[in-house]
């Protein structure tokens, strides 16, 4: 008993020493917002060495002698925006197929076992607007893996076993997209942004997956994948003129093919208000969307809308979350991006996760937020904050050769400068509290957002109509065809 009492007490005398040596330490300890933090470091961009083969295929080269290995990346002139609407999901199979189908030479199985044994990898696919193409391996195996990489670009063989698969893939898919309301919220949102039928919101259904013939993909491999059509940046383990010397040899017999294609799809917006809803019964909480188009990166005003898009929506510093989470205490999650597109306007959007009970109020503080952006320049102390923020992460950019080198890469192909990258960082820093207004009060139109919520309006703590005329949006899917099962395999 006795041996019991000595240990408490033993312990309380340990924690009033614990505490008494905290309080002293506070005492003494600096004032966080007298701490002094040295400058950033000077970014650098490494000099690139730009070629050009006889065949048109662009090259940017950086050596990298740190590591035994050697990257790949490249982009090929191509996208989805080019698929006909019929037909949606050629290019994403196109993309795929071409690695898992292998060539005439080499099954895409074939191909796994060689990589794994090199610990190497070549993949290939499709985006929106590009195509890609990536090789990773040791320096030692790179005549093997890039002859791989050559022969998937220039020679698929797209067996039409590996074609069905990927095709009941993507069914697999299209019977599971309505499982998730946030998912159903950004898909949906993106539709009255850009509208049903847009290159840049359209999606796969049932139909246009079973419209899709291996001779499509043959087609639109031929129409689109050559050498004049692609760019590539290699960074690594080499020497810039024998690494050239492999490249031509990899690629020899790939002929230039015609590069006219169709200009990519302008994006034919109204700033107008509506209001949107998914009916979810099931569900006792909203996913919230709402805002308009937003803009290019080649607009003059964006590097003053990154700042304010910090000030507004930026994580844990922003409005939003300080306003709406936490003051407010309307939301679970809320976000807020004005997004900026290479070559076609991004979406400026909005949202939260709020409970059915405060959708209308969670809606009516957001959209409070973004008047306000318009009506008063933002505090010195936002500001900071802001471009600190910002530039501090910025630096993040720089952290490796092949960062440095793709992100070159990817300007190249959308033509923006080859020091972009610098500016960004160079005129955010210029922006001014006048530039944010300035931005907001033109960019920003808090009276015409687009608002979509899916969740169940039983619950709603106001009538979403006191927005607004509601329009209900259809999310069913359309049957699979006769000959494909209840999740659309055949």
């Amino acid at each position: 008993m006795r041996t019991r009492q000595s240990s408490v007490m033993i312990c309380v005398a340990l924690l009033v020493v614990g505490l008494c040596s905290v309080e002293a330490s506070a005492k003494h300890a600096p004032d966080y917002n007298k701490l002094k933090y040295p400058t950033l470091r000077e970014v650098k961009v490494p000099e690139v060495t730009r070629v050009t083969l006889p065949n048109g295929m662009k090259l940017l080269l950086l050596e990298d002698h740190e590591l035994p290995l050697i990257h790949l990346s490249a982009r090929i002139r191509t996208g989805s925006i080019y698929e006909p609407g019929e037909k949606v999901g050629l290019a994403d199979i196109t993309g795929e197929v071409m690695r898992t189908g292998g060539t005439p030479t080499m099954t895409g199985d074939e191909i796994d076992e060689a990589l794994e044994a090199m610990a190497a990898s070549v993949e290939t696919g499709i985006g929106l607007d590009v195509g890609w193409a990536s090789l990773s391996v040791l320096k030692e195996d790179i005549d093997k893996t890039l002859g791989i990489l050559a022969d998937v670009l220039m020679h698929p063989a797209f067996p039409p076993d590996k074609i069905e698969l990927a095709k009941i893939q993507h069914r697999s898919a299209i019977s599971r997209r309505n499982d998730e309301p946030g998912e159903i919220a950004s898909r949906e949102f993106a539709r009255i942004i850009y509208g049903t039928d847009s290159v840049y919101a359209r999606h796969t259904e049932y139909a246009t997956i079973d419209a899709i013939t291996r001779d499509d993909l043959v087609a639109f491999h031929q129409r689109f994948f050559g050498p004049n059509t692609m760019m590539a940046a290699l960074w690594g383990d080499f020497e810039i003129e024998e690494m050239v010397k492999k490249i031509e040899q990899a690629f020899i017999g790939w002929e230039k093919i015609d590069t006219a294609v169709p200009p990519v799809p302008q994006v034919d917006y109204e700033y107008v208000r509506t209001v949107n809803v998914v009916p979810r019964s099931d569900l006792n909480q909203s996913n919230i969307f709402l805002g308009h188009i937003g803009g290019l990166r080649s607009d003059p005003d964006y590097f003053a809308l990154v700042v304010m898009n910090q000030i507004l929506g930026g994580g844990f510093t922003g409005r939003l979350f300080k306003n709406v989470r936490s003051r407010q205490g309307l939301a679970y999650s809320v976000f807020g991006s004005y997004e900026s597109d290479y070559v076609h306007p991004g979406e400026f959007r909005l949202g939260c996760q709020t409970k059915s009970e405060s959708t209308v109020q969670a809606i009516q503080a957001i959209t409070s937020e973004v008047e306000k952006m318009r009506q008063a320049e933002v505090s010195d102390e936002e500001l900071k904050i802001a471009k600190e923020s910002f530039l501090n992460s910025f630096v993040f950019n720089f952290d490796t050769e092949g960062e440095i080198v793709t992100r070159l890469l990817t300007y190249e192909y959308y033509d923006y400068p080859a020091d972009f990258l610098l500016q960004i960082r160079d005129q955010v820093e210029k922006v001014t509290k006048a530039d944010v207004l300035r931005v907001a009060q033109k960019h920003l139109h808090p009276d015409k957002v687009q608002i979509l919520v899916v969740g169940n309006p039983e619950g709603f703590d106001k009538p979403l109509s006191t927005l607004g005329d509601v329009k209900t949006v259809d999310i069913t899917i359309p049957s699979p065809s006769q000959d494909s099962g209840p999740d659309g395999r055949n």
